[in-house]
């Protein structure tokens, strides 16, 4: 480990670190462009300048290594001077719109001019201009602010694992492009526009709506996928009008989807604001609540509990969950079920550790060979997807796939379309199961589209002795990893949200209810299914939007988004965090867990609590995972020792479970920018396959 000087500081720092890094340890500010941590080091602003004992001239501190003995000056007049020189030369060509530029108030530039920079320049010549790009419904491009950082192009590389961007030209004619004239589509493309420190990039559906002093900050957590990705909500008046990322290292690091940035249009279109119920002409009418609950009140009385089921959808909190199950328990029914998607997956199976991400989303860092079954991560879990890009990138970590062969921006080997395949691994017939077996780390990635048919079980079971031998389960490493998509599809399976009987499922469910055979459904925010499953059911929908479930709707309940309440959203790692209000619901709308306290009173059992904190306390009585807030427990591997495999695997092709990326729910479904981003991607794929006529 190195020691040097930095402003008359001896430090020690760690092998490999570069000045830069040295400097932000010893807390002396580095102005720079184009370094940032997650990127690989391009050295073009050298903004970053330093003064380094007995060298010729300053030089870039994010590309020099720290070495034994340094002696770095920072504040030195030389240093003063190359920084004014490098601002002055960034602001030749800069158009100095800060009036009109979305990036005002934010901007890297503005900040390092005012610090670092003259207040005036030298340069009389007439500025550059530079064309405007195409980059697609969500990237606004204004090129004459580039100063050609390129962390956009390593971002698009390095992190997102595609090609789309490059740097063409020399000197005063390098512009950043995309590759053939095509638009920016990969589903991280939002990053970019955080990334770009002068607004050259800028988001196209937030292009002057309102400037950052504006609005109100709220920090909370994602529910698009089962990530958890931290987020931070930006409020003007009850209106959302932005979502940004918040670094978190342990879950999504500073990165978050397309889908999570740009969703929040959909959160105020297609809203429900008042309760409805329908009338003897079948027409859905504005009503009370009182009117509402005691149409439901009703329907109860002349129902048998057997003839009752619920279904848990995938943006749910903990807190509505656990006050969902428990009135309904209460009402005797326990055909409850949280898997929307179609998995069978049960949680008897094997504990948590049968349903959980066992490794962490961190530890995809440390496998040495990765094998993805019944999945497709770039769809299902978008920012997960990077880290696999990052570790193949870093430790050259080969890849298998079973399932579907899809695009998962990065090379892999493919096994085969069905799940037979596991078996010619298990026997070692296949020359991936050699990979496996002589990684010090391997891991497993089951996608539920493992988990549709029959054949769950055994399946299962075949994974799970697949992972013991070639070692993904062992005392020192967790590697066989169960990948979830729905938000709060890990905290309704810690709550027991599956049907007692074995054999229910939400298919079974569905066609009861279709055949007439049920005489109560309650969908808690559910609408992945067809309208015509809802037909011969009285149907009590508790959402948030005009989709599936409430056409369907005997009795609308409205409830609020993930922005307008305080929740607990556990991760497909089965890390519970607490998500928070942003602003309000609209209209008459409530938070689910006080409708289903105001519900069950009209129902004649009241539920046992009477705010949030009462509710909270008796949740974490019954599953005390869920008050570990921000922590990971580890889960008993030990179950998966005891399972063999005990049933037929079919050759049906394993397919994920995310077929519409940009509509995979209600608030996707409401979004005019996902519809746009729907037609830019049929379009971009049309054209990369010559299919656009």
């Amino acid at each position: 480990m190195p020691k040097l000087t930095i402003d008359g500081k001896e430090i020690e720092v760690a092998d490999g670190l570069t000045i830069l890094q040295a400097c932000e340890q010893a807390d002396v500010e580095i102005p720079r462009f184009c370094y940032h941590e997650r990127l690989s080091i391009a050295g073009n602003c050298r903004m970053c300048l330093v003064e380094m004992e007995r060298a010729p001239k300053p030089v870039a501190s994010c590309a020099m290594p720290a070495g034994e003995g340094m002696v770095i000056k920072t504040n030195t007049p030389l240093v003063k001077k190359a920084r004014e020189g490098v601002m002055e030369f960034m602001l030749i060509n800069h158009p100095l719109d800060c009036p009109i530029c979305d990036q005002g108030g934010e901007c890297d530039l503005q900040d390092q001019s005012m610090a670092y920079g003259l207040d005036g320049t030298r340069y009389t010549e007439p500025k550059r201009a530079m064309a405007e790009q195409n980059f697609g419904p969500l990237i606004k491009t204004e090129m004459t602010r580039c100063i050609s950082c390129t962390r956009c192009v390593r971002f698009t590389t390095e992190v997102a694992g595609v090609h789309e961007l490059g740097q063409t030209g020399r000197g005063e004619d390098a512009e950043i492009v995309t590759y053939i004239g095509a638009v920016v589509s990969n589903e991280m493309s939002g990053n970019i526009i955080d990334l770009c420190p002068v607004g050259a990039l800028t988001s196209r559906p937030y292009e002057f709506n309102a400037r950052p002093w504006e609005l109100r900050k709220t920090e909370t957590i994602d529910v698009m996928d089962a990530v958890g990705s931290n987020i931070r909500v930006d409020v003007r008046g009850r209106e959302v009008m932005r979502v940004l990322p918040i670094n978190n290292d342990d879950v999504n690091e500073e990165w978050i989807s397309d889908k999570t940035r740009f969703i929040w249009d959909g959160l105020k279109n297609r809203r429900l604001d008042t309760p409805y119920v329908r009338d003897s002409r079948g027409l859905l009418i504005a009503a009370s609540w009182s009117d509402a609950f005691e149409a439901i009140a009703k329907q109860v009385k002349k129902s048998d509990a057997k003839k009752m089921a619920g279904l848990v959808g995938d943006l749910n909190g903990a807190e509505e969950i656990f006050a969902f199950k428990t009135l309904l328990n209460g009402l005797g029914v326990d055909n409850i079920d949280c898997r929307q998607d179609g998995s069978n997956i049960r949680p008897e199976w094997a504990g948590r550790a049968g349903y959980t991400f066992n490794s962490s989303i961190n530890g995809i860092e440390d496998a040495d060979a990765l094998l993805i079954i019944g999945s497709n991560p770039r769809l299902e879990a978008t920012v997960l997807n990077s880290r696999i890009v990052k570790a193949i990138k870093h430790n050259e970590m080969p890849v298998g796939l079973v399932g579907e062969a899809v695009d998962l921006a990065y090379e892999y080997q493919h096994i085969g379309n069905g799940a037979e395949s596991l078996n010619e691994l298990l026997k070692g017939k296949h020359s991936f199961a050699k990979i496996l077996k002589s990684a010090k780390k391997p891991m497993i990635i089951v996608g539920q589209g493992a988990f549709i048919g029959d054949d769950a079980k055994a399946i299962f079971e075949t994974i799970a002795t697949l992972a013991t031998k070639i070692g993904a389960i062992k005392k020192s490493w967790n590697g066989l990893n169960f990948l979830q998509t729905g938000a709060s599809r890990v905290a309704a399976l810690d709550l027991g949200c599956v049907p007692k009987d074995k054999k229910s499922n939400k298919s079974t469910i569905l066609a009861k209810s279709k055949a007439g055979k049920l005489d109560l459904l309650f969908l808690l925010a559910a609408d992945e299914m067809k309208l015509c499953d809802l037909d011969n059911s009285f149907v009590v929908y508790i959402g948030t939007h005009g989709d599936v479930g409430a056409n369907s709707a005997d009795v609308i309940l409205p409830s609020a988004a993930y922005t307008e309440k305080y929740a607990t959203y556990v991760n497909l790692e089965g890390r519970a965090q607490l998500g928070q209000k942003a602003t309000f619901p609209p209209g008459d709308a409530k938070e689910d867990w006080a409708i289903f306290r105001a519900l069950s009173a009209h129902l004649g059992a009241p539920l046992p609590f009477d705010s949030l904190e009462e509710l909270r306390t008796l949740m974490y009585k019954t599953v005390p995972t869920l008050a570990n807030i921000g922590g990971l427990d580890a889960a008993d591997m030990g179950a998966f020792a005891s399972l063999k495999v005990s049933g037929e695997i079919s050759s049906t092709p394993l397919l994920s479970t995310i077929t519409d990326y940009y509509h995979s729910n209600p608030i996707a479904r409401a979004s005019a920018i996902m519809d746009d981003c729907k037609a830019a991607k049929a379009a971009a794929i049309a054209e990369a396959t010559g299919t656009n006529g």
